[in-house]
């Protein structure tokens, strides 16, 4: 007997609750001085100082925007995890075994940063943390690992591009201009899946980040996590629907 769809995609939906799941985003924070971008205002534009930055601290920054949502619990903050790193947050998701780690990188490091990223996509790199009895999965162990942040491809060569460590499935998703152009060969050669990224210049703030991981928890199809992407990103950035879709777009 075939259950109808409406059903169907239920169990579906309550199955991906029932898995834990893990997910890292990795944030290089907005540095006029140390990266190639149209400058900011100086405050929050400074990649030494989380607390104000565009991409972290400000309102729309990662920390502060995922904190004020209700489907996320605070968790933990862990000071300077790496000489490299200013912050390491920890969140659970309230509804579902959902567990996120966020990084906010030195802004002069984002080659670091850019390097952790494609390692982690490859499966290079994992990380396991004890919290509360509970071991978070994070790096190459997560599965889906986030850039956020100017693309420093633009400005920069990595010395090596990792391939393929394992056989787990990873999905990534890279908020930065034209990250799509810029990362599409040294995504495939990690064997990592491009669940969303971008084709033209872009602000990455996070609330398309947020939209992005929601749809990915309740295992949308990718064609329907661009499309609320996309609407939530024309939503705040008032460019219009058919611009939003072009510039966010998933697979190759």
């Amino acid at each position: 007997m075939r259950l109808p769809l409406i059903i169907f995609f239920t169990l579906i939906s309550l199955q991906a609750y029932n898995q834990t799941r893990f997910i890292h985003v990795l944030v290089a924070l907005c540095d006029n001085d140390n990266q190639g971008i149209v400058p900011v205002p100086k405050k929050i534009g400074n990649g030494q100082d989380p607390a104000n930055n565009l991409y972290w601290g400000c309102g729309f920054g990662v920390k502060t925007f995922i904190k004020k949502q209700t489907d996320w619990k605070f968790i933990k903050q862990i000071d300077h995890p790496t000489k490299q790193i200013y912050e390491r947050l920890i969140f659970k998701h309230k509804d579902s075994l959902i567990y996120l780690v966020a990084d906010a990188y030195d802004g002069a490091k984002i080659k670091q940063t850019v390097t952790d990223f494609l390692n982690y996509s490859s499966g290079l790199n994992k990380i396991t943390m004890d919290l509360n009895s509970v071991k978070i999965s994070a790096g190459g162990n997560a599965d889906l690992i986030c850039y956020v942040g100017h693309d420093g491809l633009m400005d920069f060569s990595l010395d090596n591009y990792p391939s393929q460590s394992d056989k787990k499935k990873r999905e990534v998703v890279i908020l930065a201009c034209a990250s799509k152009n810029y990362f599409s060969s040294h995504i495939r050669k990690t064997g990592a899946y491009p669940l969303l990224w971008t084709t033209n210049l872009m602000c990455p703030e996070a609330y398309t980040l947020d939209t992005v991981i929601d749809s990915w928890i309740i295992n949308d199809t990718q064609d329907i996590t661009r499309e609320k992407a996309a609407q939530t990103y024309n939503k705040y950035q008032k460019c219009g629907i058919k611009g939003a879709r072009n510039l966010l777009v998933t697979g190759y």
